[in-house]
């Protein structure tokens, strides 16, 4: 049940674009049914907003668990998916979605690939997400500069400035205290958006907390060592070895957007089987649109489900709808 690759072609079952939680569940969903498939991110590891927003951040509403950390939650998904071996597309865009020669679909990717597929799920979230940044930023992206925190760790006896005041801003001070140095959180207003218990948490924590102020200037030979902060007619320097800047994210649907599907505010109308306007053509989570939708990752992954089997039905005619019991199958001997 491998994806098939030749040269820039891969063939596949199904391609599922965005490989955040539904996107992962789909592809699982997919291989229990036999078929194959490639998932496509913009993003250069699976995991979408989680990944890239708070990987450390606990999850109260994934049923089966208590809570979750972000970054457990999308390790878990990538561990049961990997038996029926996906292919990973990451850091790519999905450009083009045109018919296929004799049914199906191919996908045009960034980099001149083309993914030539039966079935096709969107699972893109919202779009695609630029994150909002400061130009004195810029020069250090990469190289001390970030807008999230994939791991903890990295950060360890560092000095750490982050600049935002809305709920990633506070969440990763709040987690990076005790491994980082010195931990500093500038906004610009002197009010939070962050829920008040974050806050309340924030400021009975070592974590420096500089309000009606902006970061104005970054400094460092080769990577970033220093900030300079300005708070009404004062300036002063601040040692910071990394800067998070938690600013918010633009999200812009992208290519989608020309792909003829029929959308309503800025989402994909769905069917009962989560099928789009298009045939073959399925859109999950945060993407799609269906009258009295509740926004949660446990629907998107129920909504993964509904897809991922409609689409083995239609891919081979005749099939049951329902999968066969998971307590029946041994994933690696399927595999």
């Amino acid at each position: 049940m491998n994806a098939t690759v030749v040269g820039t072609e891969i063939s596949a079952d199904v391609a599922v674009v965005g490989a955040g939680p539904a996107g992962l569940y789909a592809a699982y969903c997919a291989g229990f049914r036999g078929l194959s498939s490639a998932l496509v991110d913009a993003l250069p590891e699976p995991g979408g907003q989680i990944a890239a927003l708070y990987p450390e951040k606990r999850i109260y509403d994934v049923a089966g668990h208590p809570a979750v950390r972000g970054r457990e939650l999308i390790d878990n998904l990538v561990a049961q998916v990997a038996p029926f071996r996906p292919t990973y597309l990451l850091g790519r865009t999905a450009l083009s979605l045109t018919p296929g020669e004799g049914g199906g679909w191919t996908i045009g990717i960034e980099g001149g690939g083309l993914v030539r597929v039966g079935a096709v799920v969107i699972a893109a979230g919202l779009g695609r997400s630029v994150p909002r940044t400061l130009p004195c930023l810029e020069p250090y992206r990469g190289r001390g500069v970030a807008h999230h925190v994939p791991r903890l760790d990295e950060h360890r006896d560092r000095d750490v400035v982050i600049v935002g005041g809305g709920d990633s801003a506070v969440d990763w001070a709040l987690a990076l205290a005790p491994v980082a140095r010195s931990v500093t959180v500038v906004h610009r207003r002197s009010a939070f958006r962050a829920h008040d218990h974050g806050v309340k948490q924030m400021y009975a924590s070592p974590v420096r907390v500089i309000t009606d102020a902006e970061v104005v200037e970054c400094h460092g030979a080769e990577r970033l060592e220093e900030v300079r902060v300005r708070a009404g007619g004062e300036q002063w320097r601040l040692p910071a070895q990394a800067l998070v800047g938690a600013l918010g994210f633009i999200t812009q649907l992208g290519p989608i957007a020309d792909w003829n599907l029929r959308m309503e505010n800025h989402q994909i109308m769905v069917d009962a089987t989560m099928c789009t306007n298009l045939s073959g053509v399925y859109a999950i989570g945060d993407m799609c649109f269906y009258e009295g939708r509740v926004p949660l990752i446990s629907v998107g992954f129920g909504e993964a489900a509904t897809a991922a089997n409609h689409a083995a039905v239609g891919l081979r005619p005749g099939s049951r709808l329902a999968p066969e019991h998971s307590t029946d199958v041994n994933h690696f001997q399927m595999s």
